[in-house]
């Protein structure tokens, strides 16, 4: 059997998910095989990881504090509930009728860490459907009034694979 691929976690991530103590309740959307799931259950965060894929989820759910769920965000219902996250991740997926459910299921004072791509990356490479693709503010838009924007950055991102990229980290506001 070929061992999984490693990748490290999104540095956005890493650099923004700061000053939740062990134990808090992570979600991490779209969760793929676990470059970010990896990292936040290495941090002694309890993390539920979900993705459409089955093999990922059972690799996943083998990982000391994941919880993992195979459901489709696209087609089925939200599987969560209101104020259950202290921080939910988003990393290079978007789905947008899904905003407000994932708002939703984060705590008042929990993170929103999201980053994925933006109008503009269909000049690079994938994507280049317009609906995987953020309009320039559309995140920081997305979570005004309900949220503190902590960080927000949007651009050309010259990484190993330079990308057109939309990232926010923003704190719920007490309801």
């Amino acid at each position: 059997m070929t061992p999984l691929p490693t990748y490290e976690a999104s540095a956005w991530l890493r650099q923004h998910l700061t000053g939740l103590p062990a134990g808090a309740h992570v979600l991490d959307v779209a969760a793929g095989y676990g470059r970010n799931t990896r990292w936040l259950a290495a941090q002694g965060f309890r993390v539920e990881a979900v993705d459409i894929d089955a093999t990922a989820c059972i690799c996943l759910s083998k990982l000391a504090n994941v919880e993992a769920l195979c459901a489709d965000l696209e087609s089925d219902p939200w599987p969560y509930g209101v104020d259950l996250f202290d921080a939910v991740v988003v990393c290079r997926y978007l789905h947008r009728p899904l905003f407000p459910s994932l708002l939703s299921s984060i705590k008042p004072g929990g993170l929103l860490i999201y980053e994925t791509f933006m109008r503009g990356q269909e000049l690079l490479g994938r994507p280049q459907n317009p609906d995987f693709l953020l309009e320039p503010d559309e995140l920081r838009q997305v979570v005004t009034p309900g949220f503190e924007v902590l960080a927000f950055e949007q651009g050309l991102f010259k990484q190993q694979t330079p990308a057109m990229m939309q990232r926010i980290c923003a704190r719920k506001r007490a309801s």
